[in-house]
């Protein structure tokens, strides 16, 4: 489960941020996990609550907000969104997609007390 691992360095990098701002406590974290990133948003909530015990993040919520995939044809020109990175543009059939949005992960808001 590499959710694990991801977890653990998120984590790190929202303690280095909130150490930099003398913070005490993370009382909040919102990732952002695109559809085709190949990661598990219900196992990163299970590794965030065991991983941020003992840290600054000790508590916290973790708020996830899942990101669409959306493709461009390089065929027609279209734009649609997709479920797989095997998907085929949903206006002429072709495989040639590239991939516009889905495949981030980001740490993207901390709150800090």
């Amino acid at each position: 489960m590499h959710e694990l691992s991801l977890t653990l360095n998120m984590i790190e990098i929202a303690e280095e941020h909130a150490r930099r701002e003398n913070a005490v406590a993370i009382t909040s974290v919102t990732m952002e996990i695109g559809a085709l990133s190949g990661v598990v948003p219900e196992a990163m909530e299970f590794a965030f609550e065991a991983c941020s015990k003992g840290t600054l993040a000790d508590g916290a919520t973790l708020e996830i907000r899942r990101i669409s995939a959306l493709g461009h044809c390089q065929l027609c020109g279209e734009e649609c969104e997709m479920e797989s990175l095997l998907d085929s543009c949903s206006a002429c059939g072709n495989f040639a997609l590239d991939i516009l949005k889905g495949q981030e992960m980001a740490l993207v808001e901390l709150e800090i007390d």
